[in-house]
């Protein structure tokens, strides 16, 4: 599960955000409205935290303007506001749930994983489709045109993030950040090698690739097979 945590107040983001870690998630924080705003609505995640009061744009309208855009990933509200009015605003903007300053971890951790079901029940997330692939993650199983295909871990979840994006330029530093985590120590062309390995197997022999590499940026995925 990948968690965008956008909170200025950054010694509390940093203890966010090792708890999340600690419970297997894969989180990005951000300390800017602006920047959190861009990361909501241009990359992708199964659930978002929001504290409402932040430098160069609210809460309130990072969650407005995400679903003005019909992105509708489940967001948690952290405020410390607690009044009955603060909480219809932020619930009315579209929020799913709201948390109130000071709160217990084990409190945060039991709201996040309420809303990971709500994601599945959302998004659909048992299964991923983009052209002619399948992706189950129930299963953990890949298909193409319902042939079955076999793949690594790795090259399950490299797919899953082509897929999540597809039109979308992702560049090295992206792919390695979101398959091996920030902390991973990654050794030499990995990134390269395991793009090289998937082409081999998702491709069709009489068709070009499904990924294009954009010379000094990285790759992008699309659902119909590129010259």
């Amino acid at each position: 599960m990948r968690i965008l945590l956008v909170e200025d107040e950054r010694r509390l983001a940093a203890a966010l955000k090792q708890l999340l870690k600690e419970n297997q998630y894969v989180v990005d924080v951000e300390h800017d409205g602006e920047m959190g705003y861009d990361l909501a609505t241009t990359d992708s995640y199964d659930i978002i935290i929001l504290d409402i009061m932040l430098p160069n744009m609210s809460g309130i309208d990072i969650l407005k303007g995400m679903r003005e855009q019909e992105i509708q990933t489940p967001v948690l509200l952290l405020t410390a506001k607690d009044t009955v009015e603060d909480r219809v605003v932020g619930l009315d903007a579209g929020a799913d749930d709201y948390l109130v300053k000071p709160f217990d971890n084990k409190e945060l951790l039991a709201r996040v994983r309420a809303l990971t079901r709500r994601t599945g029940q959302i998004s659909g997330t048992d299964a991923m489709e983009a052209g002619p692939f399948r992706l189950d993650f129930t299963t953990r199983t890949v298909t193409r045109n319902d042939e079955p295909l076999t793949l690594t871990a790795k090259e399950f979840q490299l797919l899953e993030l082509f897929m999540r994006n597809q039109g979308k330029v992702l560049s090295k530093e992206i792919i390695l950040d979101r398959v091996w985590g920030p902390d991973a120590d990654v050794i030499g062309n990995a990134v390269e090698n395991y793009v090289h390995f998937l082409r081999k197997k998702i491709d069709e022999a009489d068709k070009s690739s499904y990924i294009a590499t954009v010379r000094g940026v990285g790759y992008i995925f699309h659902p119909e097979p590129q010259s």
